[in-house]
């Protein structure tokens, strides 16, 4: 058996509070947190509107690029699920100024 050295980071959608949470090996150690602040769409296809209103790192793992693969995941969790995505957050909002790649989930 082969141990490796590289962490294992994986970026899960607890629902019933309301935040993705970024586990780092098997360590909760980031959340972004979101709330439905709206709906788009006409009738029965009507889609909510997600707040992403806080990231947020434990100190410790901090400026290792962790927020970035947080809300990289989380964006790509709120495609899957056809979701409009307002950028609260402050560092959401600085990710997305310097990506063009989610501007079709971006909503004011």
């Amino acid at each position: 058996m082969v141990l490796s050295d590289t962490p294992v980071t994986a970026v899960t959608n607890n629902r019933d509070q309301n935040r993705f949470e970024l586990r780092l090996n098997g360590d909760l150690v980031g959340i972004l947190g979101y709330f439905e602040v709206g709906q788009f769409g006409q009738g029965a296809n009507r889609m909510p509107i997600v707040g992403f209103m806080h990231t947020v790192i434990t100190e410790d793992f901090g400026h290792r690029g962790l927020a970035r693969a947080l809300v990289e995941a989380s964006l790509e969790a709120a495609r899957a699920n056809g979701w409009k995505v307002r950028p609260v957050c402050s560092y959401v909002q600085r990710y997305l100024a310097s990506t063009t790649e989610f501007n079709d989930l971006v909503t004011a």
